[in-house]
């Protein structure tokens, strides 16, 4: 009988423009589950959540050493597990490559040190055969986190691919950033409440970008996208910079964290280095990038290698590894329990009695209680997605894994 190791992540972002309510719940709940139903030892189980200030937060780099530690011990025949519930975000492609159009999928750490759909891609790739990792992303946006896994259940991986078709025949005319624009209006839009309909049925026949209500009319729902405005201000509110905006984030991100930005981060870094050393400031790169790239190429080029050290080491191929969307390999053993599509929000609630929790989260403990036995995969997001869609929420859960891992049991 192999282990049984977790880490748990509940962010509600107290006191921020972010705020939500459920997340501190969803992770109580799921601990005292694996502790009970699954046979979990509290020993295995490490917590981190925003709820006590005096406590390790759930930031980037601590998110990022946990996880590492728990594949780094792996051994055939563990189960791994790792919940997370909070704000879920997508980054928009910033090399200004014309052929550069996709999103990078992120989960929010408290202190926005975003951690990315290939970094989760990359993790699971390190898990040993015979160990099996579980993923439950309770966020909006979750159904890339694993990306270029199989999806058995949801439409992501077929929207992605029709909209990236789109996307590569109007990358000529530059109206890929238009349409990001438009995005993040309608991201920020949303995230209050307020619907924006879709150009036609054929770019989103799902009509799913809806903030999502529930049937209870006496109840308050918040969906769990962080709009990228929000973000920004958040982040400048964090840093005292001013001067963060869209094509800087990601060299923004790296000149705050260093090295314990995302790896993906720190990759885009040395390749935009590389690209404004070698003179290629024409074709929108600098202006692009703006400013930040060009104090961070002049502290460079004045000797100041320490700084860009973390950036400067990693191996990297080509431009396009660092494309927005992920270009690692496929992983075999992990699963990935979406929350909602990537085109979708996840929806954090509150009962007229003060209950507060995400739905995703809450739909998983209902549909285990009522079952003492085994509960595969697949049974579980598709009992998921009907309880939700009884319940009055648009969001619909994904799996994403291997084809003989949809009828293994849940967590193990």
């Amino acid at each position: 009988m192999g282990r049984k190791r977790a880490v748990l992540v509940g962010i509600n972002y107290p006191g921020t423009k972010a705020e939500l309510k459920g997340c501190h719940n969803d992770v109580a709940r799921m601990r005292r589950c694996l502790v009970d139903r699954f046979g979990f030892d509290d020993a295995g189980i490490r917590v981190l959540s925003d709820a006590d200030p005096a406590a390790p937060q759930p930031t980037g780099a601590n998110i990022r050493r946990e996880l590492a530690r728990l594949v780094a011990d792996a051994r055939p025949g563990d189960s791994l597990f790792f919940h997370y519930s909070g704000h879920g975000t997508r980054l928009p492609a910033e090399t200004g490559q014309d052929d550069d159009t996709g999103f990078d999928e992120c989960i929010v750490p408290s202190d926005m040190n975003l951690i990315t759909d290939q970094d989760f891609t990359e993790l699971v790739q390190k898990v040993p055969d015979g160990c099996l990792f579980t993923i439950v992303s309770d966020s909006c946006h979750s159904g890339g986190l694993l990306d270029k896994t199989k999806e058995q259940i949801g439409h992501s991986t077929r929207q992605n691919k029709a909209q990236q078709g789109k996307r590569e025949e109007r990358s000529d005319s530059g109206s890929g950033f238009r349409s990001f624009l438009k995005q993040t209006a309608r991201d920020v839009l949303e995230s209050q409440g307020v619907h924006v309909p879709h150009r036609s049925r054929q770019e989103s026949s799902h009509d799913e970008s809806e903030a999502e209500e529930p049937s209870d009319a006496d109840g308050h729902v918040k969906n769990r996208s962080l709009p990228l405005s929000t973000f920004l201000e958040m982040l400048k509110e964090k840093t005292g910079k001013d001067d963060i905006e869209v094509g800087s984030i990601r060299m923004t991100l790296f000149s705050i964290f260093g090295d314990d930005a995302s790896p993906k981060i720190k990759k885009f870094m040395k390749v935009m280095l590389e690209k404004l050393q070698q003179g290629q400031q024409g074709g929108g790169v600098v202006g692009f990038v703006g400013a930040l790239a060009q104090e961070l190429l002049k502290a460079k080029l004045q000797g100041k290698q320490e700084e860009l050290k973390p950036a400067m080491e990693q191996e990297v191929h080509g431009v396009e590894e660092v494309y927005a969307g992920t270009t690692a390999r496929v992983p075999s053993n992990g699963v990935l329990i979406s929350g909602c599509q990537t085109d979708q929000t996840s929806a954090d609630a509150t009962t007229p009695k003060g209950l507060s929790y995400g739905a995703l989260s809450n739909a998983i403990q209902a549909i285990l209680s009522e079952k003492d036995g085994k509960v595969t995969n697949k049974d579980l997001v598709l009992r998921a997605r009907e309880l939700l869609s009884k319940q009055g929420y648009k969001q619909q859960p994904g799996l994403y894994c291997s084809d003989r891992h949809t009828e293994v049991a849940f967590i193990c």
